[in-house]
This record gives structure tokens, sequence and C-alpha cells, in this order.
């Protein structure tokens, strides 16, 4: 749903703003907005990662101790067929 949003929002505000396929087409052919079209996407992926990385570093130790691993039983013996 909001990705429908955005694509409506983003289609209603290039018609207002008198944005036609023929403009468009002249900005995409320009070396600048391919560059931006690349950039803005990974820049905000890299940003968004040092964000999490950042939470998960500072959030510090954990409020409660870990419980111990449990020991599984196993039933199996060397020399012993399980067949």
């Amino acid at each position: 749903m909001a990705t429908t949003a955005t694509l409506v929002i983003g289609a209603s505000a290039a018609l207002l703003t008198g944005v036609t396929p023929a403009t468009a087409a002249n900005l995409a052919n320009q070396p600048d907005a391919q560059i931006a079209v690349f950039m803005v996407p990974l820049t905000i992926l890299v940003l968004a990662m040092l964000y999490e990385v950042a939470r998960f570093a500072l959030r510090g130790n954990l409020p409660v101790e870990a419980p111990l691993r449990r020991n599984s039983r196993r039933y199996w013996k060397p020399g012993r067929d399980e067949g």
C-alpha cells in the first residue's frame, strides 16, 4: 500500500508541475540525472545500514542473562546399530 501511495503521489506531483514524457526523456539523458538515480537509493541504503549497526552496537547488554543452552540427550553410542 505504501508503494502504491508513493507512486500515486509522485505521479500527481509530476502532472501538477507540468512534467511530460518528452521532458522526462530529456531529463533521463542527462548524466547528472542518471548518477542521481543510481546514487540516491544507494546512499539511503548505506545510511539505513549504518543506523541499524549503530543501534545494535549502542544497545548495550541484554537486560536479563540469556539462559544456558540445554544439552540434548543423544541415544546413539559408538558401535551400536540404529537399524
